[in-house]
């Protein structure tokens, strides 16, 4: 056991008084100026001490989690297996029933979502990196989960990502149900530069979030239905977003993003809307040469809501709605995996 203090950030308006300094984060990797007060470098929460006590170990990378009914919960692990981690922090044997993943570097078995309706359908969605011809792609699948038997069955995808990449990096790969029969998904754009540029192809599903519905067809009211651009594509222009929320109170999609060297992005996608990359960014490629134009904005290209400088690397997000945290209730926490930590945006 160990206490810490974890990294906190407060987004508060532009006309607050006696605002407190900005929670230290070191030296920035670019030089832009914010587009708007409280962008970047908002004014810091007083530090919370938190006492972590181990729960589960001996996972290997999980990456996704999801609440079952009755109190457990459903763990992805990377390499390609599906855990069921109880109340009490016991570890299943892994579920059988699952597709093969392409698990090279940044691929794997990714996230994992449960039906609004599980106890009567008993229906879970997931997202992995799958090897196809011409290379890995981000896809989502569902399948019907029978907990006692640790099995899955019925299982079919829903969404593909096109094209298929040479590149096992930047899958994106969170997926959200809204509640209201559509899933969101988002994507990676692999990272290269012959192919970030494919985040900006309306012809593509590199670097984009994907709303369809649970049979993985597009939903009539899509952006690009009927128009030029793939009617499955929400909104376009991201890099690599990894965490993605809904807001419980209004029902907006959130997402948080990876920038390059500097320029992780808190973004709320809106239908057709473009969020710049590679073309803008608030960070520097690693080399710390420019990203596209060497601009953070351009017109018709939409500002995050918030973005670091240096990273945090994002992981996953949730819009907290516990009572164990005094005034946390409706607040972003979003885990950091560099430098590590988990941040808090009060909005």
């Amino acid at each position: 056991m160990k206490t810490f203090a974890a990294a906190i950030l407060f987004l508060v308006p532009a006309f607050a008084l006696a605002q407190p300094a900005p929670v230290e984060q070191g030296p920035q990797n670019a030089s832009f100026e914010p587009a708007f007060p409280d962008q970047t470098r908002a004014p810091g929460l007083t530090q919370t001490p938190v006492t972590v006590e181990p729960f589960v170990t001996g996972l290997a990378n999980p990456w996704g989690i999801a609440p079952l009914p009755g109190g457990a919960w459903l763990v992805t692990e990377r390499p390609g297996r599906l855990r069921v981690v109880t109340a009490e922090g016991a570890v299943s044997a892994p579920v059988s029933g699952l597709p093969e993943v392409d698990d090279r570097r940044q691929g794997g078995l990714l996230d994992v979502t449960v039906s609004p309706e599980f106890r009567q359908d008993n229906t879970i969605f997931w997202t992995y990196a799958k090897r196809v011809q011409g290379g890995t792609v981000t896809a989502a699948a569902r399948g019907i989960l029978d907990v006692a038997a640790l099995r899955i069955t019925d299982v079919q995808d829903i969404f593909v990502q096109s094209p298929p990449s040479p590149t096992p990096m930047h899958y994106g790969s969170r997926i959200l149900l809204d509640g209201r029969g559509h899933a969101f998904i988002t994507t990676g754009e692999h990272s290269t530069l012959a192919e970030r540029v494919l985040a900006q192809d309306l012809s593509t599903t590199y670097g984009k979030v994907v709303r369809i519905q649970l049979d993985g067809s597009a939903p009539p009211d899509n952006p690009f239905v009927r128009q030029d651009g793939l009617d499955t594509i929400w909104s376009y222009g991201h890099r690599n977003p990894q965490g993605a929320a809904i807001h419980p109170r209004t029902g907006a999609l959130w997402t948080v993003e990876h920038g390059p060297a500097g320029g992780d992005e808190l973004n709320r996608p809106e239908p057709g809307a473009n969020y710049g990359w590679p073309v803008v960014s608030y960070g520097v490629n690693y080399n710390r040469s420019s990203v596209g134009t060497g601009e953070p904005r351009a017109e018709g290209m939409e500002e995050p809501v918030y973005y670091w400088d240096p990273v945090i690397a994002p992981g996953g997000m949730v819009f907290y709605q516990g009572s164990g945290f005094s005034g946390w209730r409706g607040d972003l926490l979003i885990g950091s995996l560099n430098p590590g930590a988990l941040v808090r945006l009060k909005m």
